[in-house]
């Protein structure tokens, strides 16, 4: 019986990764309908669709995801299987994710310090929410993540690598915060559902029946900070993040409980860490 071949799962790949047929031809130095072509051989081969129209684009079907998580772990271990026969030298690609305040404030550095060890390795970064980043790793779609708790990541391995504390930022005009009631009615700000952060804060004021009058959802750290700084509401953040960022001058920060306060990023991953990986996680434990 005949297998899937690498380079039909690259082309899939890419059709994804570039978000359509056109784009994927450009970055493979294909003609589109060289493209097209294969992608219907390969649905073909598997007697099932992979994508679905959705207006002008196409997005995945079920079983397109599941092939994805598929062709992911296929890849790594191609990576992995070239670095092993390289003397255990780390190669290829390393696609890790990290929440926008631990790249923001922490990797640049451990990541600067990576590439002049490991220069045959090209690190990939994406950014998201704890929840977006755990679901990525579990479908091989990432090799690894740095995350907050809390997290639920059955299957994963973790590897707990920083602590840092959370600070409630409002504007510089606000009172002093001390319990969660003082913040009834006004706007809490943060990033979408999933974020760590966000969970432990809105389970604070849960606990004490205060519901924010409304929530803002930003996508990085930087326009958060602003419209704290403008009055627009309330947020929390780690405390690293506003003197990475240099703007500790421009908010008041206030205490919150030691409960909440104290959290710990970890690294999680999913099954056996290839070479690249593995000297990631030795860098960060020394």
């Amino acid at each position: 019986m005949r297998t899937l071949d690498l380079d039909s799962l690259e082309i899939f790949r890419t059709v994804v990764q570039e978000g359509g047929i056109i784009r994927a031809a450009g970055k493979l130095g294909r003609v589109q309908s060289n493209v097209t072509t294969r992608i219907k051989q390969l649905e073909q081969r598997l007697g099932l669709p992979l994508f679905r129209r959705q207006g002008r684009s196409i997005v995945l079907s079920p079983e397109g995801e599941l092939l994805l998580s598929y062709t992911q772990r296929l890849f790594r271990l191609a990576d992995e299987a070239e670095s092993r026969l390289r003397a255990g030298t780390p190669m290829g690609v390393l696609r890790i994710g990290s929440l926008e305040s631990t790249a923001g404030s922490r990797l640049a550095p451990i990541l600067s310090r990576y590439h002049r060890l490991h220069p045959g390795v090209v690190v990939e970064l994406a950014t998201g929410t704890t929840g977006a980043l755990v679901h990525r790793v579990t479908n091989f779609e990432l090799e690894a993540a740095f995350v907050s708790e809390p997290f639920t990541a059955p299957g994963l391995a973790s590897l707990k690598v920083f602590e840092e504390a959370l600070v409630l930022v409002t504007a510089r005009d606000v009172p002093a915060v001390r319990r969660a009631s003082d913040l009834a009615g006004l706007t809490l700000i943060a990033f979408a559902h999933g974020c760590s952060y966000r969970k432990r804060l809105e389970e604070w004021l849960g606990a004490s029946a205060v519901m924010p009058a409304r929530t803002l959802e930003f996508a990085s750290y930087q326009a958060m900070i602003a419209c704290v700084a403008a009055g627009t509401g309330f947020a929390v953040v780690p405390r690293s993040l506003l003197a990475a960022l240099r703007s500790t001058g421009d908010v008041r920060q206030h205490e919150l409980p030691a409960k909440i306060r104290r959290n710990h990023t970890h690294l999680v991953w999913n099954g056996v860490p290839s070479t690249a990986l593995e000297q990631l996680q030795a860098l960060l434990a020394a």
